[in-house]
């Protein structure tokens, strides 16, 4: 069993930074590909990065790619997505989520488990 808890939402303008966290419990963390999804009010949950278990290969939707970048620290068991030159079409409920087993990256189905997410909004 997996429990993931993001952290790091917020409101901020147009423009802005953020980071967000999402650390994971359990001691198989670096086994895990890791991705970061996103649902926006009345909207599916879309893909927005992800990471492998090493860290060294990345994957981002073509929507955020140049703004943000997802890393981790294996050693805390944390993942982290950093959030540059928000928009306000960035706004929703950011989750992180644990793939355990083989699958595509982009797609929720693939994904084991999930947090409870944090709120992004980002103003005009």
């Amino acid at each position: 069993q997996v429990q993931l808890v993001e952290s790091g939402g917020g409101l901020v303008q147009a423009g802005d930074s953020l980071r967000l966290s999402c650390a994971a419990s359990g001691r198989a963390f670096v086994t895990y590909a890791m991705g970061w999804f996103r649902q926006a009010p009345g909207k599916e949950r879309e893909f927005v990065a992800s990471i492998s278990g090493g860290g060294a290969s990345t994957y981002y939707a073509d929507s955020v790619k140049g703004r943000f970048t997802i890393s981790r620290d294996n050693a805390k068991n944390t993942v982290y997505l950093q959030m540059n030159s928000l928009k306000p079409e960035d706004t929703a409920v950011y989750y992180c989520a644990a793939k355990t087993r083989t699958g595509n990256s982009d797609s929720p189905g693939s994904y084991d488990y999930w947090g409870q997410g944090t709120q992004v909004t980002v103003s005009s």
